[in-house]
């Protein structure tokens, strides 16, 4: 990017989360995400340009020197912080807003520092080999954490019985955050099992919440909406869909054909998530992994064939395996948190050796990676673990993007890199993003919200599993053996 040429007409609203907006250049597989503040107190909270620059750099050097080695190189994109022309931010921050969800503009953007993040657009793949020149699609997922407890610090016996995301959607439509509540299951994505990990994708497309989108050329065609007709939204999504899982000679219409389309898109959202170079498998103990939250009826677990596993180095298994570095709990962590705060009491200027607050290096790294499996009661080994549950909270909220296109007959694709090699086939990338670290000020707050969502579960009145699931929108038999080719591609 030329910043001395730097035009808002050449960029667009692309989302947001709670701290940050994001826009994408219209012509090149670039995006900028901006830094977010309250609006109502924007002048005096927003930070200095030295100190915003080093907030995204810090954000950068985290993705590239700790999460990239832990989640894998193929997954993990590297981003550049830069500094922008002030004029063009405040210019491109007047023509976002109209744009903006309403529930989001609590918030402005940064429009004081000039600095921002400039990341791959994950939604475009750098080449397409589509004779057809259909745009390609993107599926954003957030899928949150994928096992239950099983430290011995764990208090409540319901949080080895229902994982957290299940818990904290009663907390959230107590609270208004939600209006409906996700039938999805965390846990039933990870399982490795595709009759469960099917239902789990059914799940988020039926109630997306934050959880859930789908980009087409860049475009978002299906997001959360508070006050969606679902039904017609689907409808709108599968004609989105049709030209890429259903040929144009097709004799399905109607609702049929919406079903077919959306169970395709299903089924290459699974192959991609569990696409891998290695056969083996990794393995979880039985008592991990299933949710009693969860919709799958018992029977229908019990009789599921294999175990929970995953293909060995598969976006699901890399992403899980940096979660479960939360070995203690909550529960477990905030005794140590509170030995760390002594300490920094004691002896405050030992806060930048220990790497509280970064930087986020190699050492760092090397401090999650060696801390002990037993307490010695040393600082150094609460450091460890506190820095573990912080590296684990990014996984636990971090997003994949499978972004996807169609594939013809004649392009000269691999065969050693096809997956299950029927019609229709398509050349895919995965990557994982927002991968920011997680402020060490947050733990005592995450300690409090545990202890609310749990209270709040045991409390509630709970729904009967059989009346959600009669409840689904397009709910129905998986068919055995029409899954779709895809192949790996760059970005």
């Amino acid at each position: 990017m030329e910043l001395d040429k730097m035009d808002e007409n050449d960029w667009k609203y692309h989302g947001e989360g709670n701290k940050s907006l994001v826009v994408s250049n219209v012509q090149h597989a670039r995006v900028l995400r901006l830094l977010k503040y309250s609006t109502e107190d924007a002048e005096n909270s927003h930070k200095t340009t030295e100190q915003a620059f080093r907030h995204i750099q810090n954000i950068v050097d985290y993705s590239l020197n700790v999460m990239k080695p832990l989640l894998g190189e193929k997954f993990v994109h590297d981003g550049e912080a830069v500094k922008l022309p002030l004029d063009f931010v405040r210019q491109l921050s007047l023509k976002v807003q109209q744009e903006r969800p309403e529930s989001r503009c609590d918030k402005v953007m940064d429009t004081f520092s000039g600095c921002a993040l400039c990341l791959p657009n994950l939604t475009q793949l750098s080449c397409c080999c589509s004779r057809e020149h259909r745009p390609p699609l993107c599926i954003e997922i957030k899928p949150k954490c994928g096992f239950l407890p099983s430290s011995r610090h764990v208090t409540k016996e319901i949080k080895s019985k229902v994982c957290r995301f299940c818990m904290h959607q009663h907390f959230k439509l107590a609270n208004g955050k939600w209006k409906r509540l996700s039938r999805y299951c965390p846990l039933d994505l990870f399982s490795g099992n595709k009759q469960r990990m099917c239902l789990a994708i059914k799940h988020l497309i039926e109630e997306p919440q934050n959880n859930f989108k789908i980009f087409k050329g860049g475009e978002c065609i299906y997001s959360c909406k508070d006050d969606a007709d679902v039904l017609q939204d689907l409808d709108e999504l599968a004609q989105h869909l049709r030209p890429y899982f259903l040929p144009s000679g097709s004799l399905i219409n109607g609702h049929q054909s919406s079903k077919v389309v959306l169970n395709e898109l299903i089924q290459v959202i699974v192959s991609a998530l569990l696409s891998s170079w290695e056969p083996r498998k990794a393995q979880l103990s039985e008592g991990r992994v299933r949710c009693e939250a969860s919709l799958l009826h018992r029977d229908l677990l019990r009789n599921s064939p294999g175990n929970h596993c995953l293909p060995k180095d598969c976006v699901l298994d890399k992403i899980l395996g940096t979660q479960m570095l939360d070995s203690l709990d909550i529960e477990g962590l905030n005794p140590l948190f509170k030995r760390v705060e002594q300490h920094l009491q004691d002896f405050p200027k030992e806060r930048s050796s220990l790497q509280i607050d970064g930087p986020y290096s190699q050492s760092f790294l090397e401090k999650v990676q060696n801390c002990p499996t037993e307490d010695d009661g040393s600082v150094e080994y609460a450091v460890g673990k506190v820095h573990q549950y912080r590296v684990a909270m990014t996984a636990k909220d971090c997003s994949i993007m499978i972004t996807i296109a169609t594939c013809g007959e004649d392009d000269g694709l691999d065969q050693s890199l096809e997956i299950q090699p029927t019609k229709p086939r398509f050349t895919y990338s995965v990557s994982i993003l927002d991968l920011d670290p997680k402020p060490y000020e947050s733990i005592p707050h995450q300690s409090r919200l545990d202890s609310k969502i749990v209270s709040h579960y045991l409390r509630s009145p709970l729904p009967n599993n059989q009346e959600l699931a009669n409840q689904s929108l397009f709910l129905g038999r998986d068919r055995d053996g029409e899954d779709c080719t895809l192949v790996f591609h760059p970005v």
